[in-house]
């Protein structure tokens, strides 16, 4: 007996360090797989399936607002499309938000100096009362200085802040132009004030088209009146305000939550051969804003995927893995359909292979990072090879958020790239009226498709996993 149990331990501690040494074991991908992958790419640079997607879906839906009319047109057209695409499978997910409304929204300077000014209302602002609201306008230079500010000088007033952003490659500005918008409002509304201006959170100073873009209320009970001005316009109020005389100012905004509203995020799938219940996931997400037609934020993300995963379908064998597209619900005002997705499915987390998303326009994709475990970077390394020639550069010194929406499944322990797009005039479109398909070019788009296609197909032939696991990339800052 004794001699028994001794065999057993034994045998327990073989299968541990075998088990351990699996664990450890690197991820590799196949030369066969890259062969492959290798040809994908090149394929994909002349491949028209991205922007005839992106293309249609803004000729045939338009804007797509979360909540609208629109935007349940945009998931009909996106099933059909995916349908028609031939995708194995093709489903919804419900996603349910508050609904937030746009009707209308004027603003004038009363005085010293009466004029109009071009604005537009921002996401979960509250409306004025009826005939608008006019008030004095306190300016500060930045959201640091409106943070400082005594309370006093603010209650009942219209709080203006400035924020001046620059144009760079990797759109690093944007952190702290979204942080004005989103927080401003609330430290505003705190403070007592009557309403909330900001300069856009934009980078083209000669264009009289403000950006939109969602306020940090979540309670319609704590929310103000918030707009933007046009950089324009933002300019003219501030040299109004250099005068030194009292500012008066007229805002309407005839803007609200109106309930709730249940959208959907739309899933299509190319089913993997071996491991199907593995997946690889990419997207982009479905909604937009209302002022132009939703082309580069984020149509493109959406055709960048479907295309990629087109491609992949119609090679010779299906992969190994899942490849799964998915069309998310609602981004613009909250991550909505990201968060609602990363919910249903954080039990699944371990089965999820790799993932990104495309959220940042159809400039070329210049720079590659990655959260992944570190027995999978030399797999990584084989992907970066695949794609350095078509421009794009591994940074393993960064981790990858996968991307606004997957930034979720990522925060659960989802091992994800960052596949960041040139930027350099993003923000010249960003959440405003030029945000239309002429902005995109079907090169560079066609670039993007060839990364994603080949990182997917990749990913999905690798002999191994990249360390997906709850918690697993925690630390890592990326999707903080």
């Amino acid at each position: 007996m004794r001699h028994t149990l001794r065999l057993h331990a034994l045998a327990a501690c073989l299968a541990l360090a075998f088990s351990a040494h699996a664990a450890d074991k690197a991820t590799t991908i196949p030369q066969k797989a890259v062969t492959a992958a290798t040809e994908l790419r090149d394929r994909a640079m002349d491949d028209n399936t991205g922007y005839e997607f992106v293309s249609q879906l803004t000729t045939e839906v338009g804007p797509r607002v979360a909540g609208s009319a629109a935007d349940a047109r945009g998931v009909a057209w996106t099933v059909a499309k995916f349908k028609a695409m031939g995708f194995d499978k093709v489903y919804t997910e419900k996603v349910s938000y508050p609904l937030w409304q746009r009707r209308s929204e004027h603003a004038e300077i009363v005085s010293p100096f009466p004029q109009p000014l071009l604005l537009t209302a921002l996401g979960y602002s509250a409306g004025t009362p009826k005939g608008g609201l006019t008030a004095e306008v306190v300016g500060f230079d930045d959201l640091d200085a409106l943070k400082k500010a005594d309370p006093a000088t603010v209650k009942g007033k219209i709080v203006y802040v400035s924020t001046h952003m620059e144009r760079h490659k990797d759109g690093h500005d944007y952190g702290m132009g979204s942080a004005t918008r989103t927080m401003g409002a609330v430290i505003a509304a705190k403070m007592g004030a009557a309403a909330y201006l900001l300069r856009s959170a934009g980078t083209d100073p000669h264009s009289r088209t403000p950006h939109t873009g969602v306020t940090g209320f979540r309670d319609p009970k704590e929310a103000i009146p918030a707009a933007a001005l046009s950089l324009p316009d933002a300019d003219q109020l501030e040299r109004v305000l250099k005068e030194g005389k009292p500012v008066s100012l007229k805002l309407d905004l005839d803007v609200g939550f109106a309930g709730t509203y249940e959208g959907a995020n739309v899933i299509a799938e190319v089913t993997g051969r071996k491991h199907p219940d593995e997946v690889v996931a990419i997207g982009g997400h479905l909604d937009s804003w209302d002022l132009g037609t939703g082309a580069i934020d984020d149509g493109a993300g959406v055709a960048i995927a479907a295309a990629a995963a087109k491609l992949i379908k119609d090679m010779p064998q299906r992969p190994d893995r899942t490849i799964r597209v998915i069309a998310f619900a609602n981004e613009e005002m909250g991550l909505w359909g990201g968060r609602a997705y990363a919910e249903a499915h954080a039990k699944e987390v371990s089965k999820f292979q790799l993932g990104t998303e495309s959220d940042f326009g159809a400039g070329c994709i210049w720079r590659m990072t990655a959260s992944v475990k570190p027995e999978a970077r030399g797999a990584i390394e084989q992907i970066a090879k695949v794609i350095e020639p078509i421009g794009v550069a591994y940074d393993a010194t960064k981790p990858g958020g996968g991307g606004s929406d997957l930034s979720q499944m990522h925060a659960k322990g989802m091992a994800a790239l960052s596949l960041t797009q040139d930027g350099t005039d993003y923000f010249d479109y960003h959440h405003n009226a030029n945000d239309t398909l002429d902005k995109i070019d079907p090169k560079a788009l066609a670039q993007n498709v060839a990364v994603y296609a080949a990182f997917a197909y990749m990913a999905a032939q690798a002999d191994g996993d990249f360390g997906s696991a709850p918690g697993a990339f925690k630390n890592d800052g990326a999707h903080d």
